[in-house]
C-alpha cells in the first residue's frame, strides 16, 4: 500500500469531499415531481449513501454539510435547482437534514477498511430509516398533516425507488468500495 504524507492525505480527502458533493448536486438535479407529494423523487439520496460508504462518517458529513451550505447560500443545488434557507424550513427540509443522519449512520457503521455485506446492509437500511423518520416528521409538521397523510406523501411513493437505490448501493459496496478504501482511504 502506498504511504502518503499527511498533507497529501488531507488534500486527497478534500478532493473526494468536493467530488461527492458534486455527485449529490447532480443527483438533486435529477428530480421528478410527483403529484401526491411536495417532495420530488431525486437521486441525491443515492449519492449520499455512496458518500457514507466511500468517505466514512467524518468526511461524509463534511461533504453533505457542504452540499447543504451551498444550497443555503443560494446556489441552485437542491432538488430541481432550488436553493435558499427557506428550503430548509419548507416541506423538503427534513429530508435535507435527514441526509446528514443517512451519511453519518452509513459512514459510522461501515468505517472498517474491508466491506462486509451484512454490515453495509444494516447501515444503509438504518440510515434510510433515520432519513425517512426525520423527513416525514418534518413534512407532517410543516404542512400540518396527520401521520397517515405524511407517510402517504413522504414515504410510500418513494419506497420502490429507495429499494432499487439500496440494491445498487449494496452492489457498489461489494464490488468497488473495498478496493477504493484499501488503495485510497487510510
Amino acid at each position: 500500500m502506498l504511504s502518503y504524507p499527511p498533507e497529501t492525505s488531507h488534500l486527497r480527502m478534500s478532493v473526494y469531499c468536493a467530488l461527492f458533493t458534486a455527485l449529490i448536486i447532480i443527483g438533486s438535479y435529477i428530480s421528478i415531481p410527483i403529484p401526491i407529494s411536495p417532495v420530488p423523487i431525486v437521486l441525491a439520496d443515492f449519492f449520499v449513501m455512496l458518500t457514507g460508504l466511500f468517505l466514512g462518517w467524518k468526511y461524509g458529513l463534511l461533504s453533505v454539510g457542504l452540499y447543504i451550505a451551498l444550497g443555503v447560500l443560494g446556489l441552485p443545488v437542491f432538488a430541481g435547482g432550488t436553493s435558499g434557507l427557506a428550503m430548509l424550513f419548507g416541506p423538503t427540509g427534513g429530508f435535507l437534514f435527514g441526509y446528514l443522519l443517512l451519511v453519518a449512520t452509513i459512514g459510522f457503521l461501515t468505517h472498517i477498511p474491508r466491506s462486509m455485506f451484512i454490515l453495509d446492509l444494516i447501515a444503509v437500511l438504518l440510515g434510510n430509516v433515520f432519513m425517512y423518520v426525520v423527513g416525514v416528521t418534518w413534512l407532517k409538521i410543516t404542512l400540518e398533516m396527520n401521520w397517515l397523510a405524511a407517510i402517504a406523501a413522504g414515504f410510500v411513493p418513494f419506497l420502490p425507488g429507495t429499494i432499487v437505490k439500496i440494491i445498487v448501493v449494496l452492489f457498489v459496496s461489494c464490488r468497488v468500495v473495498p478496493g477504493f478504501k484499501e488503495k485510497y482511504i487510510r
